[in-house]
């Protein structure tokens, strides 16, 4: 594998340069090693790969910093390496870039489809709600509904802003595409057609409703699946029922923020549960089997082995948080905890002194066989 070069190198800088001067150095680059001026090059395409690479990692402080002080080694996976990477692909990827560079949105004449593509109408914006869920909602999943306030398709005219009966006509100036461009040498700008603010299509006769925005405000309500084992902080995506987009665009999606509400008795740790059982002391020291019934309605069966000290833990594989990625459940921790009453009947008080006597002579035999 070849080595990589010095990014400050490939583009002629001395490690001190300012933005600027790496902006107009990347800029000088890209147009002498662009592809429609050196068809055919190998050299000229990998140069500019090359500086494209560069100018990633440089244009960014975090990172430029990071190379600064350990070089390429120091970016570990965050920067950009296009050796295998097709041209357009870079172009396409990198097309608000090189908007700022020349002015516009800039594509480039000669490169067929590898060049800058032409954007439709913007989509609808996204939009973020929050969900409440308790404890055994989490554990189980299912399907709850959200509240959406905003804009929504308009009935009457069925989201497409024109009055019943006509429809959008195809813009004139633009035939359709929602862009203007103009040529000026090897590269071509393009930008918004003006007269149908890029939609590609003129609305003759508006709908009385909403007046040809093909959006009105509403209150809606969307149903979404919930998986089970969500927890606080996740979030979940529902396609396409954000803000419905201009005429002919997609909508954008819906984006719930999922809060889980604490449980008095459990306790979450990632994939696990923690719970606490207080026992009585025969219990403890002799042994028994008692049930526990979890937030989600399941029972499980705790074994407590004889002689089990306050504060140890018994763990029940397989009992605790849906994974996920449904591959199976994380474990349930059962601490264990004594109950010491605070007062005793004379009867109960006679029973626990002979077993104290008992059990003293039990540590007397035992140390003396030591």
């Amino acid at each position: 594998m070849t080595e990589k070069r010095d990014y400050y190198d490939v583009l002629g800088l001395r490690r001190e340069a300012s933005e600027d001067e790496i902006r107009k150095a990347y800029r000088q680059a890209a147009l002498k090693y662009h592809p429609d001026r050196n068809q055919g090059n190998a050299e000229a395409e990998s140069k500019f790969k090359e500086a494209t690479e560069a100018y990633t990692v440089l244009c960014d402080r975090d990172k430029r910093a990071a190379y600064d002080r350990f070089g390429h080694a120091g970016l570990g996976g965050a920067g950009f390496d296009f050796n295998g990477a097709g041209v357009g692909d870079i172009l396409s990827h990198f097309q608000d870039m090189f908007a700022d560079f020349f002015g516009g949105s800039a594509s480039f004449s000669g490169f067929g489809s590898g060049g800058r593509r032409r954007r439709g109408p913007e989509r609808g914006q996204d939009v973020g709600v929050a969900l409440s869920l308790s404890f055994a909602e989490a554990l189980t999943g299912g399907k709850h509904e959200v509240v959406v306030r905003g804009a929504a398709p308009c009935e009457t005219c069925q989201g497409s802003g024109a009055k019943p009966g006509t429809k959008p006509e195809t813009c004139s100036q633009c035939r359709g595409s929602g862009q203007v461009t103009a040529q000026r040498g090897f590269i071509m700008f393009s930008s918004p057609c003006a007269r149908c603010r890029g939609t590609g299509q003129m609305i003759v006769s508006p709908c009385e409703t909403c007046r040809g925005a093909a959006v009105v405000e509403k209150q809606r309500k969307v149903l979404v699946n919930v998986p089970a084992g969500i927890d606080t902080d996740q979030r979940l995506r529902v396609p396409g029922q954000g803000m419905p987009g201009p005429a002919g665009a997609q909508p954008g999606d819906l984006y719930v923020d999922v809060e889980v509400q604490p449980h008095a008795e459990y306790e979450r740790h990632g994939n696990d549960l923690g719970a606490r059982l207080t026992l009585s002391f025969a219990e403890a020291a002799l042994g028994s089997s008692r049930k526990l019934e979890l937030p989600d309605g399941r029972e499980v069966s705790v074994r407590i082995e004889p002689g089990s000290q306050p504060g140890s833990i018994v763990v029940i594989k397989g009992e605790g948080v849906p994974r996920l990625d449904r591959g199976g459940r994380g474990d349930l921790h059962v601490m264990l905890g004594v109950h010491v009453p605070k007062k005793l009947s004379k009867h109960a008080k006679k029973l626990l002194q002979e077993l104290e006597q008992e059990l003293s002579q039990d540590r007397d035999h035992a140390a003396a066989a030591s």
